[in-house]
C-alpha cells in the first residue's frame, strides 16, 4: 500500500436504520390525537336509556299480567279510552322526532337558524303533545276513570304517566338546548348538546307506539 493512500475500512461508515415517525391522525396540526369511538355523554345517555327500558319493561309486564287476567278489559263500568284522539297524538309525537332528527342535521351542516326553527318546532309539538294528553286525562276523570278504579284505572295511568313524565323531562331539557342553540352555542364542531337531547327525544318517541298499542289498542 502506497504510503499517501487513506485505508477505504476508515470511509466505511456504519448502517443506521432511519427512524419513522408514526404518521399524524390530524393533517393540520401534526399532532397525534386519539379520538374516542363514543363520547362520554354519549355513553352516559345510553346507559340512561337502558335502565329506563328496564323500567318500562317491568311496567309493561304488570300491565299484561293484568290484562290477560281479566275477562273484560276495560271493565263495564269504566270508560272507554279515546282511540281517535290519542291516533292523532300519536302522530304529533312522531312529528317531533323527525323534526329533532331534522335539527341535527342542521347543526351537522352548520346552519344555525334552520337548527333553531327545528329544535322550537320540536319543544311545540312536545307541549302540544302533553296539553292533548292532559286535557284527555281530565275528561276519563270527570268520568270516573280514577287511579284507584281497580288495575285497569292504576296500570293505565301509571304506563301513560310515567311515559308524561320522561316526555316532560325531555321538554325542559330541550328548552335549555334552545336557549343554547339562540345564543350560538352549537355548530358543525361543537354539535354534542343538541346530539345527547335528541338521543333521548328519539326514545321517549319510540316508547310511546309500543304503549299506545298495548294500552289503547289491545
Amino acid at each position: 500500500m502506497a504510503p499517501g493512500a487513506k485505508s477505504s475500512s476508515s470511509k466505511v461508515r456504519p448502517f443506521v436504520a432511519p427512524v419513522r415517525r408514526a404518521a399524524s391522525t390530524d393533517s393540520s396540526s401534526g399532532d397525534r390525537t386519539e379520538r374516542p369511538f363514543i363520547s362520554n355523554g354519549m355513553l352516559a345517555i345510553l346507559m340512561v336509556i337502558a335502565s329506563e327500558m328496564m323500567l318500562f319493561s317491568g311496567l309493561i309486564g304488570s300491565f299484561l299480567i293484568f290484562r290477560l287476567q281479566s275477562a273484560f278489559w276495560p271493565p263495564p263500568a269504566l270508560p272507554r279510552l279515546p282511540i281517535g284522539v290519542t291516533w292523532v297524538n300519536t302522530f304529533i309525537l312522531m312529528t317531533s322526532a323527525v323534526t329533532m332528527f331534522l335539527a341535527v342535521r342542521m347543526v351537522h351542516q352548520n346552519r344555525q337558524r334552520m337548527m333553531r326553527r327545528y329544535l322550537a318546532a320540536t319543544l311545540i309539538l312536545g307541549a302540544t303533545f302533553l296539553a292533548v294528553q292532559g286535557s284527555e286525562w281530565v275528561r276519563l276523570v270527570a268520568h270516573g276513570l280514577k287511579l284507584s278504579s281497580g288495575s285497569y284505572g292504576a296500570t293505565f295511568y301509571l304506563l301513560i304517566g310515567c311515559h308524561g313524565a320522561h316526555v316532560t323531562a325531555g321538554m325542559i331539557w330541550l328548552a335549555c338546548v334552545v336557549l343554547a342553540a339562540i345564543s350560538g352555542r352549537y355548530n358543525a364542531r361543537n354539535a354534542g348538546g343538541v346530539e345527547l337531547c335528541a338521543v333521548y327525544w328519539y326514545f321517549v318517541c319510540a316508547i310511546w307506539p309500543v304503549l299506545f298499542v298495548l294500552v289503547y289498542l289491545m
